[in-house]
């Protein structure tokens, strides 16, 4: 029996994560839920899951999310949570031994030093991410010193054939439309500007154990492909399925077992004839160029990545720079860093927040310009 805490309940990812739970309730039993704020969503899940124990961030903070991770009772947490507050949970529960769903991003591109040497067997800490789930499957049974390179693949966003000229007129509402994943405002937006696809491209470094020459994306249109894993002798392992977040979710938390996941969903009709690869355009989308070039800087620069693109979508939002100032704000705040690399966990949380004040201030001078 898996007796699980989900951290982040109520967003996309737990929304998917939930589902398998109510499929699977003789496998399952949901122990303890976590959410940003005690909504009603939130309380519909306690009641439907008969859950005694919930934490709602505004009320508990850190130390809700440390509860579940130090509960006795609860042998596998997920973490669905944005942001970098559930951080320090993460590590809590990988030093008490439960195996983890991971669906954060910025817990490996902040502090990815500090998680990964804490993680007891190749098996305990499962990506939920589509695409670092994909590679994370293809690697099972493999030596990872006769990788070649690992390929995350990427939709292309909304603006995948816009000019650059287009790109000028984007607003809010048009970025917001995703053409395959249905997700939250920031992720959406990080997918448009393929920032998203960027930072995806460091976590899998860290993640994975390489350099930043052996990761590498490509646009897959409609995202049926979601990695693919290049061996020194020229083979390549791909997973391929259905963009449905419940995948991924039910084989982060089976493994290595597969069950069909839920009544909704259907086995589609394959057509494999439809597989085709393009090479991102870094012009159009200097978000991956930014990446990179963090991938090779390393240090503190993912932290400031992280917090720099946080506030640079927020003002996008908010209509207070345009789509194209996303990036500029990014880059900038990346060359006006300063900082030496974080020599604990507490800060390179800090520089996060510390790389949000820099963005905050170059805005400013920015929008004047």
């Amino acid at each position: 029996m898996i007796n699980l805490g989900v951290i982040g309940a109520t967003g996309s990812v737990g929304d998917s994560v939930m589902s398998v739970c109510e499929a699977w309730p003789d496998k399952i039993h949901v122990e303890a839920l976590s959410a940003n704020k005690k909504s009603e969503k939130l309380l519909t899940l306690a009641k439907k899951f008969n859950v005694k124990k919930i934490y709602p961030y505004e009320e508990f903070g850190d130390e809700g999310l440390e509860n579940i991770s130090n509960d006795e009772a609860i042998n596998h947490v997920v973490f669905s949570s944005s942001g970098t507050k559930a951080i320090k949970a993460l590590c809590t529960a990988l030093k008490n031994g439960k195996n983890v769903s991971l669906a954060n991003k910025e817990s490996i591109v902040v502090a990815g030093n500090f998680v990964m040497p804490l993680i007891k067997n190749s098996e305990q800490l499962r990506p939920v991410d589509s695409e670092h789930n994909a590679i994370w499957q293809c690697l099972h049974g493999e030596d990872k010193r006769f990788i070649n390179k690992i390929y995350l693949t990427a939709s292309g966003g909304p603006f995948r054939k816009f000019k650059y000229d287009d790109l000028k007129n984007v607003t809010p509402e048009m970025a917001l439309n995703h053409p395959v994943w249905n997700m939250g405002a920031k992720i959406t937006i990080d997918s448009a500007t393929m920032m998203n696809k960027g930072i995806e491209l460091i976590e899998a470094m860290i993640l994975f154990g390489l350099n930043e020459n052996q990761v590498d994306a490509l646009i897959s249109p409609g995202s049926f492909v979601h990695g693919l894993v290049e061996f020194d002798d020229g083979s390549v392992k791909m997973l391929a399925a259905e963009p449905d977040m419940k995948l991924p979710a039910e084989s982060s938390l089976f493994w290595p077992e597969r069950f069909f996941p839920c009544p909704s969903f259907k086995k589609p009709n394959y057509n494999f004839h439809e597989i085709r690869f393009e090479t991102p355009d870094t012009k159009l989308f200097p978000a991956m160029r930014i990446a990179r070039d963090v991938m090779k800087l390393k240090g503190a620069y993912p932290a400031v990545l992280i917090g720099a693109d946080e506030v640079a979508v927020d003002l996008f939002l908010k209509g207070k720079i345009s789509f194209l100032g996303i990036t500029n704000l990014i880059e900038e705040t990346l060359s006006k860093w300063q900082n030496n690399a974080p020599s604990s966990l507490d800060e390179a949380i800090k520089y996060v927040d510390e790389a949000k004040i820099l963005a905050l201030e170059i805005s400013k001078s920015l929008s004047t310009n």
